[in-house]
């Protein structure tokens, strides 16, 4: 059985389910592959849809991150965003975290004001292979994004290079 996650809940481990597909998403059978959370804004957001959109496009290369796209709106508002993305509703979860818990517990700062809401800051936090923080990015703004090539080139930091 799939329990809501809760901030009270350890975020070492944790279990969230999407809203556009099945999928179910739980931080310990990702082991062995880097997560990036994307904490994207409450509300309607077209910085959110173009961010996204631009992950799904760069991002196909990148078979060592498992990328979580996590929105705090109701499940309809979710639906109704995701709808947006196009062809690439087809090919992305988007995961819904009930009133930001994930963001509060992963220390994601709150206070941002957007179409008239407080809302947490938009941000993303790279897990390592083992699910410890290694990296993040939180922006200062709905339109101050951390970009697919920037992450790209901090996995590489944390890559072992190959054995020639």
């Amino acid at each position: 059985m799939l329990l809501p996650w809760t901030a009270q809940a350890n975020p070492e481990d944790f279990t969230i389910r999407s809203v556009t597909d099945t999928n179910v998403f739980k931080l310990s059978a990702a082991k062995g592959r880097f997560v990036a959370l994307h904490f994207l804004l409450k509300t309607e957001c077209p910085y959110c849809l173009r961010y996204t959109h631009e992950y799904l496009q760069k991002s196909a290369g990148q078979t060592n991150v498992v990328h979580v796209f996590l929105k705090p709106d109701t499940e309809d508002e979710i639906k109704a965003w995701a709808v947006k993305l196009g062809d690439d509703t087809r090919q992305t979860t988007i995961y819904r975290d009930p009133d930001a818990a994930l963001a509060k517990a992963y220390g994601i700062p709150a206070g941002y004001k957007f179409h008239g809401q407080v809302v947490h800051f938009p941000a993303l936090v790279l897990l390592d292979k083992q699910g410890k923080e290694v990296f993040r990015y939180v922006g200062k703004s709905n339109a101050d994004r951390f970009t697919c090539e920037k992450l790209a080139a901090q996995l590489e930091k944390f890559t072992e290079p190959s054995p020639h």
